[in-house]
């Protein structure tokens, strides 16, 4: 029993020094971690810390992109993520449930609003296990009248998360200029992060001036979620983009889409693109392209990624005759009333031809020839001045050199100038290829008196915390290829070519202000090789500036492969210039060219007295008289004697005789009447402006009561009824012409422009 007792007290000590032990390691460490605060090498501050402080981003403001006035062209503005909570564990109160009750219905209105199938939304609502669903890029981007009409349906379950999207609110508007941006998922941690970034143009390009850096905010919670009181918050402010200011005028870039809608519309080209600059400067006011395609959802964008201003090279046509007769006037090879036979030029074995087949237009002046749109006066002036020289001159235009307006993926295009017939075809535009903006680059040395300003888009990037400007352009002078006074001369000779009766840019007269350009018409190539062929596979064009004498404006238009229905290549290019140009000019209120006020002429009774001395008299006074009749004694008058009239009108002279139809051909309907009263005719017209058409012929004899048939047509109307009716009367020569001649063309009949020039 003793030796029980023994062993009971030995246990009983083992026990105590067992539990001592433990009880001085557990001390001892629980002594260690108290002091040291660590535990297996971790920090236990920092580990409660991490447990409860919480970490949220504190997005930044993309930079915005305002036009040179200060409008909003790209904006970051409040967009709504759609999502929705499936967990019924977040219901309290089954009356008021706060998950998605009945997915079939919740699915079914939702797809009236978001571009995402019903069954998907039903299937993405009916996911085992999730507590929260989003709906893709189609529920993402949502707009606040969206996010209303959704709220308004009253869906358990449905949420909305606040969010920012890019939002361009004139639609489509210099799309490719401007680009667009999209947003790219990043995960980090356990967080899913959204960020805008620029997919093109002056998006992508100035990415690190409009990107912001997001900041963040760090506070410490409760077990869930709630902020501690009296817990400091720690704060890293986001720093958002910066702006940008463009030279794009919002007004002017709004009437250049505005017209190239219209041409889409109605002529379906294959390409056409527009830009308009100002003379002085090199500011780029507008510019725009089709195809295109609407930033905010992508749609065309598939058609073409270019921006085919900078871009796409081609070759010019006869718009580079502006720069062969530059360089010509300035080295005294031009002389506008000197002679040379058209049709035909020589180069070596070969040759090349004017447009209207190598026909030609007999001998005629250099002047005519610039107005006509020759291709052998430009190939004389070549021989005259040398093509070595001419070489200088393409590079003091910059052509084959990119203009440096700062946009990406420039060309600068190919000067083929190797062998002497390239040499010819580039003095008139084929074969050599440019860009648009070099083209304007180039005429800006015309319109600006010799000096040739480098074209820029970019005005300013201001800073978005001191609203200074970090970056700033302004007009630059790249050089100085001609004189002040070859300038001037140039842009009379080029004035001609809308005035003139032979003038190819007659379609692109403007009322009230004078247009000195050069029409441009050339063949594309054919990716088999060679060139295409058929009356719609041509770059048509125009590069013209305005008021003549002082250009502030600068535009080129330029329309591929229209569908034409019997118009001339030239009429969808008008449809651009001419609405540009003229409210560009009245916009910036630049003042019509003022016509010096008439004189007033009381008129004699000129009864009885001899037709030629009447005649004579009137023309004097600069009023133009209409004789009706054979006669030579004139034997009534319209107007009336002691009536007072305006120097320029008509006074129509009635004689003796037979009386004959005049060609009343751009008569006023008031100068008609005047006439039908004065001689008895009957008067029926159709349309309103001036006569285009007249059912009686100039000369033939008219018989009292006779009735007269009128076709009218407002100025602009008449233009493209004329300029058609010219072109139809070439084509038709050209077509009997090439049925006599032998069916053999010259190696470079496809480097010439066709008729519709």
């Amino acid at each position: 029993m003793n030796e029980n007792r023994m062993n009971m007290k030995r246990g009983a000590a083992i026990l105590f020094v067992i539990f001592a032990l433990l009880f001085f390691v557990l001390f001892t460490r629980f002594l260690f971690i108290q002091v040291s605060g660590k535990a297996d090498g971790h920090s236990l501050k920092n580990e409660a810390l991490q447990k409860y402080l919480r970490t949220d981003v504190l997005e930044s403001k993309r930079g915005t992109i305002y036009d040179q006035h200060g409008s909003v062209i790209a904006e970051d503005t409040t967009s709504f993520t759609l999502a929705a909570i499936l967990d019924p564990s977040m219901t309290t109160n089954p009356k008021k449930p706060k998950h998605v009750t009945d997915p079939e219905k919740t699915a079914k209105v939702l797809a009236k609003y978001i571009d995402m199938d019903r069954s998907e939304i039903e299937k993405r609502l009916k996911k085992k296990g999730a507590f929260q669903v989003e709906f893709g890029k189609q529920g993402r981007d949502l707009s606040n009248s969206v996010k209303k009409k959704i709220e308004a349906e009253k869906l358990p379950g449905i949420i909305f998360l606040r969010d920012s999207k890019r939002f361009y609110p004139n639609g489509k508007f210099a799309s490719h200029l401007i680009g667009f941006t999209q947003k790219l998922e990043q995960k980090k941690g356990s967080q899913i992060l959204h960020h805008t970034v620029g997919q093109m143009g002056i998006e992508k390009t100035y990415e690190d001036y409009l990107r912001g850096k997001d900041g963040k905010i760090q506070y410490t919670s409760d077990l869930w979620g709630y902020l501690l009181q009296d817990k400091k918050q720690m704060i890293q402010e986001p720093d958002d983009g910066d702006d940008i200011y463009l030279t794009i005028d919002t007004k002017i870039q709004t009437f250049l889409e505005d017209a190239l809608n219209e041409v889409e519309k109605e002529y379906r080209p294959g390409k056409a693109f527009a830009i308009v600059a100002d003379a002085k400067t090199g500011k780029i006011l507008a510019m725009g392209q089709r195809p295109t395609f609407h930033p905010d959802t992508r749609e065309g964008l598939g058609r073409n990624w270019s921006n085919d201003l900078v871009e796409y090279s081609f070759e010019p046509g006869s718009t580079m005759k502006i720069f062969t007769l530059a360089a010509a006037i300035e080295e005294g090879a031009f002389h506008p009333n000197e002679l040379y036979k058209s049709g035909r030029y020589k180069v070596g074995r070969e040759a090349v031809r004017d447009h209207n087949g190598g026909q030609g237009w007999g001998t005629i002046t250099y002047l005519e020839g610039v107005q006509r749109s020759s291709n052998v006066a430009m190939a004389n002036l070549l021989e005259k001045m040398g093509p070595e020289v001419f070489r200088q001159y393409l590079d003091d235009f910059h052509f084959g050199q990119k203009t440096g307006i700062r946009l990406p993926n420039e060309a600068k295009g190919q000067i083929l100038y190797n062998y002497p017939l390239e040499q010819v075809t580039t003095a008139f535009g084929q074969g050599t290829t440019v860009t648009a903006m070099q083209l304007v680059q180039a005429a800006t040395a015309i319109a600006n008196d010799g000096k040739m300003m480098r074209p820029y888009v970019i005005d300013k990037i201001v800073d978005d915390k001191t609203n200074k400007a970090i970056v700033k352009h302004g007009p630059e002078k790249v050089g100085e290829p001609i004189s002040k006074e070859t300038a001037e001369k140039t842009r009379e000779v080029l004035k001609s070519v809308t005035t003139a009766e032979h003038g190819t840019g007659q379609i692109y007269q403007i009322q009230g202000y004078e247009v000195a350009g050069k029409t441009g018409t050339a063949q594309m190539p054919n990716p088999k090789g060679g060139y295409l062929h058929g009356v719609n596979n041509y770059i048509f064009s125009f590069l013209g500036m305005a008021p003549a004498k002082n250009p502030q404006l600068v535009v080129y238009a330029a329309v591929a492969q229209p569908k034409l229905n019997g118009e001339a290549g030239s009429v969808p290019v008008s449809k651009i210039f001419n609405p540009v140009m003229r409210n560009s000019l009245q916009y910036l209120n630049i003042e019509p060219k003022q016509t010096p006020a008439a004189k007033a002429i009381q008129l004699k009774d000129f009864a009885d007295e001899n037709l030629s001395e009447v005649v004579g008299e009137l023309k004097a006074d600069k009023i133009e008289p209409i004789v009706m009749g054979t006669g030579k004694t004139v034997v009534s008058q319209s107007p009336e004697a002691d009536s007072t009239i305006l120097q320029g009108e008509k006074v129509i002279l009635q004689t003796d005789g037979t009386v004959t139809m005049p060609n009343m051909e751009n008569w006023s309907l008031r100068d008609v009447m005047k006439a039908a009263s004065l001689v008895g005719l009957k008067v029926s017209y159709t349309g309103e402006g001036y006569v285009a058409s007249q059912n009686i012929k100039p000369g033939a004899p008219i018989k009292k009561g006779q009735k007269l048939i009128l076709k009218l047509m407002k100025q602009e109307e008449k233009l493209l009824f004329d300029q058609q009716e010219k072109e139809r009367k070439q084509e038709e020569e050209e077509i009997q012409k090439q049925e006599t001649e032998e069916n053999q063309e010259s190696p470079t009949e496809e480097n010439q422009e066709p008729p519709t020039e």
